[in-house]
Order: C-alpha cells, then sequence, then structure tokens
C-alpha cells in the first residue's frame, strides 16, 4: 500500500475471509447487508477510545496533531481523516463484496500467529557430554565392580551439564510448581539417589568386599552401609544437598512474597554449602579433589562482595521518584561527590532503598546516564517494587543505596560492527542506553567504535552533559526521513524490542525516533545500518479492535510522521516475533555480505534473552559465527 499507510514489511499471515467477513459484522450494526461510513467512523471512535484512553499528542484526536494536520491543508481532522485514507472514496455505504476486496489491500496480519521452530544444539551438547561420562565409567571394570552401576547413574548425572529437555516439557503444561524449577538441583538428586541406592548398597555387600579392597585399598573393607554414610564425602554429600533443599524451598512464590527477608536469610545457607561441597570430594576415593579447587575461590569472592554490598548500605546517596505509568518508576539519582559516573552503556546498578528494606538488593539495569545524573526504570512486578511506589514521595528526594556499576554483556556492544539487539518489556533498558549513546556520539559526530578500539577501556565514562534528557521532548514534526537500505555497511544494528502493549513504548518512544534521526546521516553514507523492530505481543479479541489498532499503527501523514497508535516515526509489529526466522535472515544476510571471517565478527548481545527458547535459538544461528556464544 502507498501512503499515508505505512506497514512494517513482515511476513505475516493475512486475514482470511471469514476474519474480513467478521469484521464486517462487528461494524454493520443494522445488518442490512452494508457498511455505511457513519458506522465505520463510530467503530473506529469505539476502537480508539479502548486503545486511548488518555489521548496523547500522537492521536488521532488530541488538538495538537489536528493543528499539525490542518496546517498542512490535509482532508478533514482526526478520525474522519484516518477513515478517509482506508476509503479514499468516502462513500455513503459499501456492501460486502467490495468491501471484502478493500480490506485485502489494506493487507492486515491475521490473528493467527506464527510458531517458530527451536533448536536443540544445547541440548544435544549435553546428551553427549552425559554419554561421555557413562562410556568412561562403564569401561572402568575396577569400579563399576566395587559400586555397581550406581555409581556410572551417579557420576554421569553431576556432570550432565545443565540440559532443559527433562524440565521444558513440564514448563509448558502449566504454572510453575510450589518448589521451582532447577536443572542443577534435579540432577543433584538424582546424584545423590544413585549413591544412596546403587553405590552405598553394591559396595556394602559382603561378596563385594574384595572388588571394594581393589578399588580403595584393603584398609576400606569390611565396609558396611553406615560406614559410607558417615564418612567424610558421605555426610558432607547429603547435608549440602538438603542445605540446597532448604534454599530452594525458601524461593518458592509463597515465601518469597510473604517475607523476602526469611528468603534472603535462607540463601546465606549457600556459604556452608559451598564449604561442604569443597570437603566432600577431598577424599580422591573416585577421582582427585578438583571441586574445592574450583569453589573456593570463587567463595571468596562472594564473601567480598556480600560484605561490601553490607557496608555500602550504610553509605546512601539522594534519589528522586516519578511515576511514568501505572506499573513503571522513574529513579534519579544523583553522584553526592558531583562526580561524572564512571559508567559504560550497558551496565547495571544494585539498589537498596531502605524504605522498603535494609536488607534487600536488587539489580536494575542503567537506562540513562548523563554526568552525575543516572536514571532507572522499574517495573511494578513484585511485592518489593508495589512497596517501593507506595512509600517513594514523588518529586521528592529520599535516600538510596546503590553498588556499582557492574559489568555486562551489553557494555561490549562497541566491541562488534554487526549486532543483533533484543530485550523484551522493562528488559530494554540496556539497550536504551546503548541508544542514549549512540544519539550523544551523533550529536558530538564522534565515532564509538572507532574510539572503542582505540581505547579498548571497558570503564571509559561515558556520561555527558550536552545532550537531550531521555523522555523530555516530544517527536519532532518534521518530515519523513526513512533510514536508507546500506549494501554491505560498516555497521549494523538490529534492534528487537517486545512488549505486551502498546503503552510501554510510550517509556522510550522519544529516544528511539531521536536514534533514527541521528543516523540517517550515517546511513546515508554507508556507515550505519539502524534496524528498529518492535513487537506488540497482546492478542485482541475482538476482530475490529485487532484491525484498527494495526491500521492506527501504520497512518501517518507529512505534517505528523509518526505512528497514530504508539508515537513512535518507524511502525511495529504485531505478535510474538519469530526470532527463529529472523537470526536465519540475519545469517543469510552475513553470509550474503561476507561476515564470515572477517575481523567485523557478528554477535548477538544475550543480555536481556531471558526466554530459555530464544537464547537456544540465538545461540545455534550464531554458532557458524561465533561459536563462542
Amino acid at each position: 500500500m502507498g501512503n499515508p499507510i505505512d506497514v512494517a514489511g513482515e511476513d505475516h499471515i493475512l486475514l482470511s475471509d471469514e476474519e474480513i467477513n467478521a469484521f464486517f459484522d462487528d461494524i454493520d450494526t443494522d445488518k442490512d447487508g452494508s457498511i455505511t461510513f457513519a458506522e465505520l467512523e463510530a467503530k473506529l471512535q469505539s476502537v480508539h477510545k479502548e486503545l486511548a484512553p488518555e489521548p496523547k499528542k500522537h492521536h488521532l484526536i488530541h488538538p495538537a496533531r489536528r493543528d499539525l494536520e490542518k496546517s498542512e491543508g490535509h482532508r478533514g481532522e482526526g478520525l474522519h481523516a484516518f477513515l478517509c485514507s482506508l476509503l479514499p472514496e468516502c462513500q455513503s455505504s459499501i456492501n460486502r463484496k467490495d468491501f471484502v476486496k478493500r480490506v485485502k489491500t489494506w493487507e492486515c496480519p491475521a490473528r493467527t500467529r506464527r510458531i517458530a521452530k527451536s533448536k536443540t544444539m544445547q541440548t544435544r551438547r549435553s546428551i553427549a557430554f552425559g554419554t561421555w561420562q557413562l562410556v568412561i565409567y562403564i569401561m572402568n571394570p575396577v569400579t563399576r565392580a566395587a559400586f555397581g552401576w550406581g555409581v556410572v547413574a551417579a557420576k554421569a548425572f553431576l556432570d550432565l551439564p545443565s540440559p532443559k529437555l527433562p524440565h521444558q516439557p513440564l514448563r509448558q503444561l502449566g504454572p510453575e510448581p510450589g518448589v521451582p524449577y532447577s536443572d542443577e538441583l534435579f540432577f543433584a538428586s538424582l546424584h545423590a539417589i544413585g549413591h544412596l541406592t546403587g553405590t552405598f548398597v553394591y559396595g556394602s555387600r559382603t561378596s563385594h568386599q574384595e572388588a571394594v579392597a581393589v578399588a580403595l585399598g584393603p584398609d576400606a573393607v569390611p565396609r558396611p552401609y553406615s560406614a559410607y554414610v558417615r564418612s567424610l564425602p558421605g555426610w558432607s554429600g547429603l547435608t549440602a544437598l538438603i542445605l540446597f533443599w532448604l534454599i530452594s524451598l525458601a524461593s518458592m512464590p509463597f515465601i518469597r512474597k510473604k517475607s523476602y527477608e526469611l528468603f534472603q536469610l535462607f540463601h546465606l545457607l549457600m556459604f556452608p554449602m559451598i564449604g561442604l561441597l569443597c570437603a566432600h570430594g577431598t577424599a580422591a576415593l573416585l577421582q582427585a579433589p578438583m571441586m574445592g579447587y574450583w569453589l573456593a575461590f570463587h567463595a571468596l569472592l562472594v564473601v567480598f562482595e556480600r560484605s561490601w554490598r553490607l557496608i555500602k548500605g550504610f553509605m546512601s546517596i539522594p534519589a528522586r521518584a516519578r511515576r511514568l505509568d501505572t506499573n513503571t518508576i522513574e529513579l534519579t539519582c544523583k553522584n553526592p561527590r558531583g562526580r561524572d559516573w564512571d559508567y559504560s552503556a550497558g551496565q547495571y546498578v544494585l539498589l537498596q532503598v531502605p524504605k522498603v528494606s535494609w536488607l534487600q538488593w536488587h539489580p536494575f539495569t542503567i537506562s540513562s546516564c548523563r554526568g552525575d545524573i543516572l536514571q532507572l526504570h522499574i517495573k511494578l512486578d513484585g511485592d518489593w517494587s508495589n512497596k517501593l511506589a507506595e512509600v517513594l514521595p514523588e518529586g521528592e528526594n529520599f535516600r538510596v543505596g546503590l553498588g556499582g556499576p557492574f559489568g555486562a554483556p551489553a557494555q561490549r556492544f562497541y566491541d562488534y560492527d554487526y549486532s543483533i539487539i533484543v530485550g523484551g518489556g522493562i528488559g530494554i533498558t540496556p539497550f536504551s542506553a546503548i541508544l542514549t549513546d549512540l544519539e550523544e556520539n551523533f550529536l558530538s559526530k564522534r565515532d564509538p567504535w572507532s574510539e572503542r578500539r582505540q581505547s579498548r577501556s571497558l570503564s571509559r565514562p561515558t556520561s555527558r552533559r550536552n545532550s537531550k534528557a531521555a523522555s523530555d521532548s516530544e517527536p519532532e514534526h518534521n518530515d519523513i526521513r526513512e533510514l536508507p537500505r546500506c549494501s554491505n555497511p560498516d555497521r549494523r544494528v538490529d534492534f528487537h524490542w517486545t512488549v505486551r502493549e502498546k503503552n510501554q513504548l510510550l517509556w522510550f518512544s522519544d529516544l528511539l525516533n531521536r536514534a533514527i534521526e541521528g543516523a540517517y546521516p550515517l546511513a546515508k553514507n554507508g556507515n550505519l545500518e539502524l534496524n528498529i523492530n518492535t513487537h506488540i505481543t497482546a492478542k485482541r479479541k475482538n476482530i475490529s479492535t485487532h484491525i484498527f489498532r494495526y491500521l492506527l499503527d501504520s497512518y501517518r501523514t507529512p505534517a505528523a510522521p509518526y505512528s497514530a497508535l504508539t508515537g513512535l516515526k518507524h511502525p511495529s509489529h504485531f505478535g510474538r516475533p519469530d526470532f527463529d526466522a529472523i537470526l536465519e535472515q540475519h545469517f543469510q544476510v552475513g553470509q550474503h555480505e561476507g561476515w564470515k571471517g572477517s575481523s567485523r565478527q557478528h554477535r548477538a548481545p544475550c543480555g536481556a534473552l531471558r526466554p530459555s527458547t530464544l537464547r537456544l535459538q540465538a545461540r545455534d544461528t550464531c554458532w557458524p559465527f561465533y561459536p563462542s556464544l
């Protein structure tokens, strides 16, 4: 379709005749077999009121947009002008046959969605490692003769690297049960069962004592079942497993919501559990005691980090809160020393709010950092965040504890010339920081990729003072400028943000629009191809709401070159994104343009890839380019 409808250019299933006829029946209120312009306008007004109960400046019925379009001599105003763009004849009525033909030219997506297929490279690797361990102990006749098949199963399950295969079907059946799924807990329990019901039983039999003497030495026999349990490997392993179960039980949603402090207290049991695991293999019955060497150093680092976090809790800094919508809070922190934050785009901080709890520290990605001002966006989803919204005074100063900033995969963004950025909901904050940093470099006419490679410093301060605030400006009403498609550009960034409702796009809509504007000169010269894709996943049951939502998002005029639904200058996609197809397409483009083997290695920053299926898809598709993923 031509202007003013601007579609996202996705490969989706179009509306079926059955859906279009249902759309016709929903609009035809008098059931006379034809739709009048008045009926269509009434239905649109009803849908628009549902989608935008509180109109913003980009919505059709807001005076600001109407005045802009009127100044350009646009025919009609607001919703009426929008309908005239869909039905250019603006005829008084239209029959079913002509209406179906007209709707098909709108190219609206059907409510049926494609189901993405997930590859299972990680599962195949896990099976390979498990099989390898099984073969090793099957081919060890001395150990097998002494302890039977129990030790074979126990060692295989211990080393199996957390495959998702056993739990994925359970997660798809329904809500998570009382005890959260844990691959490590699952296989640790199987490891213990293998010893308790296999190794200890088999090795305590009188007929096997000679074989046990060969495996463990003549001083180890006679060895009854109780001797195995009382031995250092026996009691330390069982106690560590019990502590592991207690920590997991304390992680149940009921306990977390009822008493988060109790949840945190039980997690302190990890320190004695780590100590027991270090001691578990020191007897070196079956192999060298490597576990203790691997765990001890890391345990010391955790103790140091927790102690430092406790100290930081008494070194609070001033902050302010602002409610963005019913589900989101913007928290602004100021460096008390007046210095710029030592920060790189994509990093996160640990936040403690004494008014809510002294013990609770929660990680939040930095969404914006300029000079001595740091901003966080907090989604109200849980007991702590909801209590935070209740106790914090809006517009007034209060004190918070702040730990960090800490490193994250997203901060390596400038290390790669070709990147796929994926975020969901509030998980977009690390990449909003990247876009903010890109915007500041655009304004300063700097090349951040070149600067990064010259400095090679991951902690280079990127805070600046000469930039606009991330949420203070409205979309600019200049002419539409689509980013040119580059042939083999120097750098390419594919940005995918998935949200449930379009209101969540308003958090960073101005930033996304400014990123498109700022990238235009670089795209024109072939230096950067910036592709921004937003996905709205909520499914509308009413067919009219579904269709008008898509059309409103696609509607733009020269006077108002931004979506009448989201305020974005680029169209949005509706439905869950098929990342398997998206990544495969990126892979094909990379092959065509010769990314593989070049110095411009391709990698997908996976800091926001929370769903396990999505992580598997990214890893499988990126494997030919970057095997370390």
